[in-house]
């Protein structure tokens, strides 16, 4: 799957759900949506716990004042 933005990639999910619900997939077209469905699911999942991430490096100032950090991904430490 080509890099894409996170709402790009939430409206592609939300077509693939409507589609699947809809009920007039053949099989091996349900099976490719559901696998497509799947990868978005996880690239969405991935670009929410990194926002959430540098959320949390924002609050973590204790003087009330917002610094920026890098943000590095865990496998990157």
């Amino acid at each position: 799957m080509a890099v894409e933005k996170f709402e790009t990639a939430l409206k592609k999910l939300e077509e693939v759900v409507r589609k699947l619900e809809g009920g007039e997939l053949s099989l091996d077209e349900s099976l490719k949506a559901f696998e497509e469905g799947v990868k978005l699911a996880g690239f969405c999942s991935g670009k929410l716990n990194e926002a959430e991430k540098r959320v949390e490096l924002l609050l973590k100032q204790k003087d009330g004042t917002f610094t920026r950090e890098k943000f590095r991904l865990e496998d990157e430490r």
